[in-house]
């Protein structure tokens, strides 16, 4: 698996970038919109496709860049079912899968902060957003 951690300092969001070493699919969960750019060149540098934007939630304090990284990658964007963002391509429920490669994400309903709040299970790692 090839991991990176990112943080954004203006926002305090933590960023993940997950790709899976046989196929070089990957994913990215909770992207900030003033970082794309950052992004993109860490795909090419990994020579990683993009295949997945995912976000645990979306609200004030949280601007997601999946959209943008739709229009510059191609790559799908997913949030929970009941999300009210505009970007969103997948809709996702509790328990789903999604695979990159031959790894897989696992959406996990997590309401509290956000009522469409997803915390997301890849391997041995859950990657909980604000929850």
């Amino acid at each position: 698996m090839i991991f990176r951690q990112l943080l954004d300092p203006e926002s305090f969001t933590y960023t993940y970038l997950i790709g899976d070493t046989n196929t070089h699919e990957a994913i990215i969960i909770d992207p900030v919109l003033e970082n794309i750019n950052q992004y993109v060149e860490l795909l090419t540098q990994l020579s990683l496709k993009l295949t997945y934007a995912l976000d645990t939630h979306v609200h004030a304090d949280h601007i997601t860049g999946s959209g943008k990284l739709r229009e510059l990658t191609q790559c799908e964007t997913a949030m929970h079912e009941t999300t009210k963002a505009s970007c969103v391509g997948v809709r996702l429920v509790d328990g789903q899968f999604l695979h990159f490669g031959k790894s897989k994400v696992q959406a996990i309903h997590t309401p509290g902060h956000t009522p469409c709040h997803l915390a997301y299970r890849v391997e041995d790692r859950v990657f909980t957003g604000d929850a």
